[in-house]
């Protein structure tokens, strides 16, 4: 059984469409692929047929897995949480003590992770290191380049 997991409102839209997508354009499509295959002859030498049948099993394989997590799915509600520490959801903005660089992120499910969009997963390294701190406080990081220290400077829900 896969584990809760809390996303925000934008986020569990998104997974929700993406399973209906599949579902819905991505079926019809195998399908199709799966017809005209299956229209060009003999089906024990037929390479095409083999391969839509392989896709059509990901496609299902994939589609099983968005539903697991779909269905544990949660909307996480801001107005239940502490926000005085650095949790899941929470915008934080930290400084590289070592360097002096300052750096904004929000904290959210794996799947939402997008560090481009400054968005970093609760599990990561950096997730995991930030997460209960509180402002002013020192979060130690392990990093791949070695044990990073951050000063956690505001958090906003």
């Amino acid at each position: 059984m896969s584990k809760v997991q809390y996303y925000t409102e934008e986020g569990l839209k998104k997974l929700k469409d993406e399973l209906q997508e599949l579902k819905t354009k991505g079926r019809t499509d195998i399908a199709r692929q799966i017809a005209e295959a299956r229209d060009k002859g003999d089906l024990s030498e037929n390479a095409e047929y083999d391969a839509a049948k392989d896709a059509q099993g990901l496609l299902e394989l994939k589609i099983a897995k968005l539903e697991a997590v779909v269905g544990n799915a949660r909307i996480l509600d801001n107005s239940q949480m502490d926000t005085s520490k650095v949790g899941i959801l929470s915008t934080v903005t930290i400084k590289n003590v070592k360097n002096g660089m300052t750096v904004s992120y929000k904290l959210v499910s794996e799947e939402e992770a997008d560090l481009k969009a400054g968005k970093i997963s609760l599990a990561s390294p950096f997730g995991k290191g930030l997460v209960g701190k509180c402002i002013g406080e020192i979060a130690e990081i392990n990093a791949p380049a070695g044990k990073l220290q951050f000063e956690i400077l505001d958090i906003k829900y």
